[in-house]
């Protein structure tokens, strides 16, 4: 069995670490560079940094804070917002992110996920989709989950394990926030549908959580924030609880 991931993320907004509640509500977190660093030592596989409110004319701050966190960490990390180029992905890759999340952009124009799995690798390339469930189906939404789209999600992910997205990170934006577990039912349908691994993201409140969504959603990585960033959980004794479960982590 694959060891299972336990992924941190940090939402930045102004340089400062900040969480919601089901993409609203926004509060300050703490200092990113700081928590990206205790998490890497309390044993984090990876983490991943989303620059929720960037544009394309702020990526050179974006760039300046990824040449601080990898100065600060050594696990790998994940670096997304305003990505939209291959010219985008180059300067964080050089300033020392490990892999790249795309979202709208994307979305946009597929051809991009093309463009950078060609360029570096689709190893390197992880797509970012938010998710809703409304209407009997789980639809993708854009722009940090502003903007609705007819577009199912199990569709867009399989488009974009073809077109060369490595990884997916599924973000729900019915649980995010909310501490009541993931979205198990989307989960497992990705799981089970595509031939790259698939981050889940949304929900986590409870060590049992993680087990359910490694186990029941088939999940190959869990990633939270609130829990970790408040103090509610700490890594180390979540891995050992999945371990004494029967889930394979790496200490």
């Amino acid at each position: 069995m694959l060891t299972k991931r336990i992924i941190p993320c940090l939402d930045i907004k102004d340089g400062r670490t900040v969480k919601g509640v089901n993409f609203e509500n926004i509060r300050d977190a703490g200092d990113p560079i700081e928590l990206g660093a205790l998490y890497a030592q309390q044993g984090a596989d990876e983490l991943v940094f989303l620059d929720i409110t960037a544009t394309n004319e702020r990526r050179k701050t974006l760039s300046e804070l990824v040449t601080r966190i990898a100065q600060h960490v050594n696990i790998p990390f994940t670096v997304g917002g305003g990505i939209a180029s291959v010219e985008d992905v180059s300067v964080l890759l050089n300033s020392g992110a490990d892999k790249i999340s795309v979202n709208t952009a994307a979305f946009k124009r597929p051809e991009l996920l093309n463009e950078l799995s060609r360029e570096f690798g689709s190893q390197c390339v992880v797509l970012a989709i938010d998710t809703r469930f409304e209407n009997g189906d789980w639809y993708v939404y854009l722009n940090g989950g502003r903007v609705a789209t007819t577009t199912k999600t199990i569709d867009w992910a399989k488009e974009a394990a073809e077109r060369g997205a490595g990884e997916i990170l599924l973000t729900s934006m019915n649980n995010d926030g909310t501490k009541q577990g993931f979205a198990l039912d989307i989960t497992a349908q990705l799981s089970q549908s595509l031939n790259i691994p698939v981050i889940a993201s949304g929900g986590a409140g409870t060590m049992e959580h993680f087990a359910d969504v490694f186990t029941k959603g088939q999940a190959d990585a869990a990633l939270a924030a609130s829990i970790f960033h408040y103090k509610e959980m700490e890594i180390p004794e979540l891995k050992t609880y999945l371990y004494n479960k029967g889930i394979q982590m790496r200490f």
